[in-house]
């Protein structure tokens, strides 16, 4: 097995800096102790290499040998092939940390990337529109805390899939979004206190901040 590379921007405005995408594979790599180095690309200039690489013009990918891989869910599941930190090896906790690992993205992020955006436009969440999607994102997230009220980690111990629901429960507001969800917001900061975690968001933050003298010139 050789040195996986990561590739990520050079440089991103501050607002999104320690949520860029990106943190997921670092905070998995330092999870499973898998050999890497970060490679940047440009943020301002994605020309044909990027695209092929990233059809959407996103980050992360990683290259793994022979192997190119994007977006995130897809990246975690091949790292955890590599290791029994990020998926279990025993067949009914693997299945449920998979099950958890798409969960995460598919039934929860979609519920919280919403309002997101549209506090990101100017909304102060009053509008109709807005009324809707905090209805439907407390509806997901209740459903979320049922669950966690019952376990520390999604599938047993930490896996992938914490890595993956912990990140998207990091786009909301823990202190008003969560505060009717305890268990939730207790599993978001017992995740969030990991040192691989608290590694790779200061390794995020540093990197972005390399690229700042550059942007300035």
């Amino acid at each position: 097995m050789g040195e996986i590379i990561l590739k990520t921007f050079d440089w991103v405005p501050e607002r999104p800096r320690g949520f860029v995408r990106d943190l997921r594979v670092r905070w998995a790599l330092e999870e499973a102790g898998l050999p890497y180095r970060v490679e940047a690309v440009s943020f301002r200039d994605r020309g044909a290499a990027h695209f092929a690489h990233q059809p959407f013009g996103q980050v992360p990918w990683i290259l793994d040998g022979e192997l190119s891989i994007f977006e995130t869910g897809a990246i975690l599941l091949h790292l955890g092939e590599q290791s029994p930190a990020l998926l279990p090896r025993a067949p009914v906790d693997r299945a449920t940390a998979i099950n958890w690992m798409f969960a995460a993205i598919n039934s929860m992020e979609m519920a919280i990337m919403p309002m997101l955006i549209l506090s990101f436009a100017g909304d102060d969440g009053t509008s109709p529109g807005a009324q809707r999607l905090q209805a439907f994102r407390a509806g997901r997230l209740k459903h979320l805390e049922a669950v966690l009220a019952t376990r520390p980690w999604l599938a047993g111990s930490f896996s992938a899939a914490d890595i993956l629901m912990a990140d998207a429960l990091r786009l909301v507001n823990a202190n008003t979004t969560l505060a009717d969800c305890p268990a939730c917001r207790d599993y978001l900061a017992r995740a969030t206190a990991r040192p691989a975690f608290l590694k790779a968001h200061a390794d995020q933050l540093a990197h972005f901040a390399k690229g700042d003298a550059a942007q300035a010139s």
